[in-house]
């Protein structure tokens, strides 16, 4: 399974009442334990491998997330002295879309086909002609077919793997797999749910209108929850291996990205998360009713807060444009060398721009074969302003999607809260303020989907009155550490006057990308 890796922790007294937040990542699973106060008590981490069998394929073994959960369990008790019954509740959260494929029995058909495999290009197109057109599919479920979606992956088994789909009883998203090895229960919260491609957004439920037009059986489903709505509790056999009390709670959670919402406060209109990792996300809460972007370019989906939504866009090369550029075209430099280097450049490097496009684009232009560029190299650019373009053009990219999100009618954004690696740096933050035009907030914790799973379970238990609560008194206890960066005055003009010229270049480049991909 790979080495254990774990964090420092404060430790944790006899008898402390304490939450569990379990987050089952593409890369490990994390195991972190909460305080009634909110504070992280210690952290363990369990790294996962991938599979690709085949070109666009990616795949994970179900049975390695919960030995991996076990260990990161165990761990995690262990380190910090804790015995099993002073954890009160548990919360689950994780990748999202990926399809867990289960008999009757509750065991693995097959091994998960993760959200970023790309296997179902036909499929989505077979969806959106079941559906009457893209705009119905749309309309109902808030979002297009995509290849990462799970209703596309059940599809494809349908039509690759008859066999294995005709003994099909069960789907589960990875987290539920954990629920089911944890409690015996099937279950799923309602903003997992939503990013099925299965769901009736406006119903936070299954869709019979989907279901019925793409052949899925209903009793396949597992009944829905909100997020900090208890689903079940530990079973003994799971008491048993992990070392927690068998009767515990444990609430429905949340997708890795509306976990990670609950964790840094975007939970309700008008706080607005910004997670610069690998890829981007931003992340916009609504109330009363969702809303939808009509052409699918941001995601809809149910919030792990009870009776409210979110939407949220994902720029599939954010801090990976930075990872990529290093790695190839300076690897034996620091990234804060490179960094210092570029703070030399000016704002707007000289007329240089770089379009993020590394790995294809989903907002706002959900287009596969979209392409990476520099624009308007010359004799007198060097690398610091190489850099720096790779910068800006990437917070260009985040201004696209916050601009998609104001058209919505998501309404004014009074707070921008950061997180992920690729904040780290001030440089990159300044920027980012700069172009957003906006003061970014630094996130309350770096612990992101799983610290919001175990707030999620502390309001199930009643730690707290709702999220809201939860989420007010984390901000309390880690307000003196949050940094805050305005925009620069004049970066912001230099950046005013370039964005119209960015936004012309994929539209000016498009026909280029078409061609080159044949």
């Amino acid at each position: 399974m790979g080495s254990m890796g774990s964090m420092g922790s404060t430790g944790s007294t006899a008898g402390d009442s304490l939450l569990l937040g379990l987050d089952v990542s593409t890369t490990g699973v994390k195991a972190l334990l909460l305080d009634a106060r909110g504070r992280m008590v210690g952290m363990a981490n369990t790294p996962l491998t991938l599979s690709s069998p085949h070109p666009l394929w990616s795949e994970q073994q179900p049975a390695d997330w919960w030995d991996s959960a076990i260990r990161s369990i165990r761990a995690v008790l262990a380190e910090t002295g804790t015995a099993g019954g002073q954890v009160i509740a548990i919360g689950l959260t994780g990748q999202m879309h990926s399809l867990v494929a289960l008999d009757e029995h509750g065991a693995p058909l097959r091994p998960a086909i993760l959200w970023n495999d790309q296997r179902t290009g036909a499929e989505c197109d077979e969806i959106r002609a079941l559906l009457g057109g893209r705009e119905r599919l749309i309309q109902i479920t808030g979002n297009d077919a995509l290849t990462g979606f799970t209703a596309p992956k059940i599809l494809w088994m349908r039509h690759h793997e008859p066999e294995i789909y005709a003994c099909l009883r069960h789907i589960l998203l990875p987290k539920d797999y954990l629920r089911y090895c944890l409690t015996g229960d099937y279950a799923m919260d309602k903003a997992d749910g939503s990013g099925t491609l299965l769901f009736d957004l406006r119903a936070r439920d299954w869709s019979a209108v989907v279901l019925t037009a793409l052949d899925i059986s209903p009793d396949w489903l597992p009944p829905t929850y909100e997020g900090p709505e208890i689903t079940g509790r530990v079973s003994d056999a799971a008491a048993g291996v992990t070392g927690l009390r068998a009767g515990t709670p444990v609430v429905a959670g949340g997708g890795d990205q509306a976990a990670q919402a609950v964790a840094v406060g975007a939970v309700r209109s008008g706080v607005t998360a910004l997670t610069l990792g690998t890829s981007g996300v931003v992340f916009g809460t609504t109330g009363g009713e969702p809303l939808i972007e009509p052409q699918g370019r941001l995601h809809a989906f149910c919030h792990a807060v009870p009776g409210r939504w979110h939407l949220m866009g994902v720029m599939l090369s954010a801090a990976g444009s930075l990872q990529w550029y290093r790695d190839t075209l300076a690897p034996d430099v620091s990234f804060d060398a490179l960094l210092t280097e570029a703070e030399a450049a000016p704002a707007g490097s000289e007329g240089l721009l770089f379009l993020p496009y590394l790995t294809g684009e989903r907002t706002p232009y959900p287009d596969p074969l979209a392409r990476g560029a520099w624009v308007g190299l010359t004799a007198r650019h060097t690398r610091a302003h190489l850099t720096r373009a790779v910068l800006e053009g990437v917070a260009f990219g985040v201004r696209d999607m916050l601009e998609l999100l104001r058209s919505t009618g998501l309404g004014e954004i009074s707070e921008l809260r950061v997180s992920g690696g690729g904040a780290r740096g001030a440089l990159w933050r300044r920027i980012l303020a700069s172009v957003l035009e906006t003061e970014l907030v630094s996130a309350p914790t770096t612990e992101g989907a799983a610290f919001g799973a175990a707030l999620l379970a502390g309001v199930g238990v009643g730690v707290w009155t709702d999220v809201d609560a939860a989420v007010a008194a984390t901000l309390a206890s880690q307000q003196d550490t949050q940094e805050r960066t305005a925009p620069d005055a004049a970066d912001r003009a230099v950046y005013a006057r370039l964005y119209p010229q960015f936004r012309a270049l994929y539209p000016a480049l498009k026909p280029t990308f078409d061609a080159l991909a044949e």
